[in-house]
């Protein structure tokens, strides 16, 4: 099993910037994929960017491609660098970790079998 855990998440103005952390427990060394979701109020969870073990392979949703950065450090701890924010970015953000998906659909949230609680990202 695998555990996850978020932080980072705050108040912001647009225009700001938040650096989002997950920090992994237990069997990380069967995680090769992870992955940030979103999800704001009455809308469906959805997927802001997936990382391959050791940064071989990144995706970003068009949404945030350009302003968004996912980084994965040795320990695979996952992090979510959030640039220039907009008040459409404001969601409960979740990791998410797998050991085993198809890479064309990473950022689909049933590709994944490990989340966490969630951080929530408010700009305003």
């Amino acid at each position: 099993h695998v555990q996850l855990v978020e932080s980072g998440g705050g108040l912001v103005q647009p225009g700001g910037s938040l650096r989002l952390s997950c920090t992994a427990s237990g069997d990380r060394s069967s995680i090769l994929y992870m992955a940030w979701f979103r999800q704001a109020p009455g809308k469906e969870r959805e997927g802001v960017a997936a990382i391959k073990s050791s940064g071989r392979g990144i995706l970003y949703a068009n949404a945030v491609r350009g302003r968004f950065t996912i980084s994965q450090d040795s320990a695979k701890n996952t992090y979510l660098q959030m640039n220039n924010l907009q008040p459409e970015d404001t969601a409960m953000y979740y990791c998410a970790a797998d050991p085993d998906l198809l890479w064309v659909q990473a950022l689909l949230p049933h590709q994944y079998d490990y989340w966490g609680q969630g951080t929530q990202v408010t700009v305003s």
